[in-house]
């Protein structure tokens, strides 16, 4: 008699408590969503938000054959995160502290996860999960900081920029004095607009299109100098600009030089991946030899 070998069969997801969760959560946190989405609408910082949750379901999509081959193994674990979301939702929702309530949903949903699919599931679905992240908006006070300081590095850089250019310019912490005009360097000139989109970007360009993790971490964090330098170059533009006319440094020419200058930085991350790769590829070929 010849052995019958079964086919092992894939772990069929808990959709009825899957259903469950998922109508609990939209009941919860339908308000905290709604706030969240007038905030990506209106804040010109946050318009890559509304692209962070369908670039993550993207994610998850592409990889849903080896997530519905993925054994299931429920963890009662996950129930804490669960309970911690809703206490902390409370609580932020007592305090008007809208950061916490967004982080709260955040913190539920990974418990769902955690509890209904289990460990493995949870580490499978970890990068789209961290990309949530990117869609809420850092606290106030962070954002404040962070913005005066870039305010003023990018004043700095203009300023060199200009004197290396020979244009008479005078420096006052964010205030720059031409001689056609006096250019502030307000917080939407700040680069944090760019930084923000970069970084999210470079995460989203690596997973696709990088293998090593270690060459993703250094493409992350070269966004910073790229945004900064791009920034102060939009600055240095401007101040060009003011001199063969001083219209041009505000409406519809400084809008577009701030997205032209957005795929220029975009454009340099690229570059810079490019020559890693040629970098990494020239080692190995000399190892080898």
């Amino acid at each position: 008699m010849i052995p019958v070998l079964e086919t092992p069969r894939k772990s069929q997801p808990p959709w009825t408590a899957i259903a469950w969760f998922g109508v609990l959560f939209v009941l919860v946190y339908v308000p905290v969503v709604r706030h969240l989405l007038r905030q990506w609408y209106n804040d010109p910082d946050m318009g890559h938000g509304f692209f962070v949750p369908v670039i993550a379901g993207y994610v998850v999509w592409q990889r849903r054959a080896e997530l519905l081959a993925t054994k299931l193994k429920p963890d009662w674990r996950g129930l804490l995160l669960v309970v911690w979301g809703g206490v902390q939702l409370v609580i932020a929702t007592l305090g008007t502290e809208l950061f916490t309530q967004r982080v709260a949903m955040l913190i539920t949903l990974v418990g769902v996860v955690w509890a209904l699919c289990g460990t493995e599931m949870l580490k499978k679905l970890s990068f789209p999960l961290f990309l949530m992240l990117f869609m809420i908006p850092i606290p106030q006070v962070i954002y404040s900081s962070m913005t005066f300081k870039l305010q003023i590095l990018a004043s700095r850089l203009a300023e060199d920029a200009l004197t290396i250019l020979q244009v008479p310019v005078a420096r006052d912490g964010n205030v720059l004095e031409l001689p056609n005009q006096r250019l502030s360097v307000v917080e939407a000139c700040s680069g944090i607009r760019s930084l923000l989109s970069l970084t999210f970007l470079a995460l989203v360009y690596g997973y696709f299109f990088e293998k090593k993790t270690w060459v993703r971490v250094v493409l992350f964090f070269s966004t910073i100098p790229i945004a900064i330098v791009a920034n102060g170059s939009r600055v240095t533009i401007t101040g060009l600009m003011t001199e063969v006319k001083a219209e041009l440094a505000e409406g519809f020419f400084h809008e577009a030089q701030g997205w032209v200058i957005f795929m220029v930085g975009l454009g340099l991350l690229i570059l810079w991946h490019q020559m890693i790769n040629r970098g990494v590829r020239f080692v190995e070929a000399r190892r080898a030899h």
